[in-house]
């Protein structure tokens, strides 16, 4: 077997040697990648960077806390079927009328080959991932209610993120290939933050870097700040027109950066 090399980063995503290899063996495989890491890695980003570079239609499944396997197969309306038959709406006897597919169906149904991202699988109960083992094997489901089974025209590349917050099934993850977005050190954010800036102050840029993994590195600090964070507070330094100097000994707008109260307080005690 030859390894496709499918992937290599697209112009706004910046992906690690690691990263684009899992890719390319999840696609060879044909088997869905997960993808874990903390927020701000650009887990779900990664899912629009394979859509762009492979020119493929992205189709996203956001799930939710009470979100079920089933809604990513089909939904049957049967309040609209019932209240279309009390006024004697024409076709309410087509029970497929009220068949719409979720996201996974869509996915199934596509004329050509699409990227499915599941996004955040472990905000759902535990058995949310085990319900889904034979619809990602074998790339069909039935649905009872018109006997009709649905095969996937074309085996969807699958991303799936988690943010580590519940544990996965077993089972779920054989299936799976897997990997794990650590988050970029500093000559790798430079790498993304440039993808976000057309010019910027290099010096601003340099002190900006150090003074974000300082915090990042500091032990007590909660909620450690993302790269989505570092990008917002290099534009509020750059629109505030704050000297390079001032960044280190000040951390201006840190707001931007912690988002919690005790956290700017430690950080108002280190700074003195």
């Amino acid at each position: 077997m030859n390894l496709m090399k499918a992937f290599t980063g697209s112009e706004d995503y910046v992906a690690s040697e690691n990263l684009m290899n899992a890719v390319d063996i999840a696609v060879t495989l044909q088997k869905p990648l997960l993808i874990k890491g903390e927020p701000g890695t650009g887990k779900t980003m990664l899912a629009q960077a394979v859509s762009q570079a492979l020119g493929k239609r992205l189709i996203i499944w956001n799930v939710k806390s009470t979100t079920k396997a089933q809604d990513g197969l089909y939904v049957y309306d049967v309040v609209q079927r019932l209240y279309d038959g009390q006024f004697g709406t024409h076709g309410v006897d087509d029970i497929g009328h009220y068949i719409k597919l979720g996201k996974l169906g869509e996915a199934f149904e596509s004329e050509e080959q699409v990227v499915l991202l599941i996004d955040e699988i472990d905000k759902a109960d535990l058995e949310f991932p085990n319900d889904l083992l034979w619809e990602l094997d074998q790339m069909e489901f039935y649905i009872p209610e018109t006997r009709e089974t649905i095969r996937a025209k074309h085996r969807p590349i699958v991303i799936i993120t988690s943010n580590a917050e519940k544990e996965l099934p077993d089972a779920f993850l054989r299936r799976c290939v897997f990997h794990y977005i650590d988050f970029p050190d500093q000559e790798q954010m430079e790498k993304i933050v440039r993808v976000h800036f057309e010019q910027l102050d290099e010096e601003l840029l340099t002190q900006a870097l150090d003074a974000f993994y300082w915090l990042r590195n500091l032990p007590d600090i909660e909620k450690k700040p993302s790269t989505s964070e570092l990008v917002d507070w290099l534009r509020a330094l750059a629109a505030g027109g704050i000297a390079p100097e001032r960044i280190a000994k000040e951390i201006p707008f840190a707001g931007v950066l912690l988002k919690k109260d005790k956290d700017l307080g430690k950080l108002r005690k280190k700074l003195g």
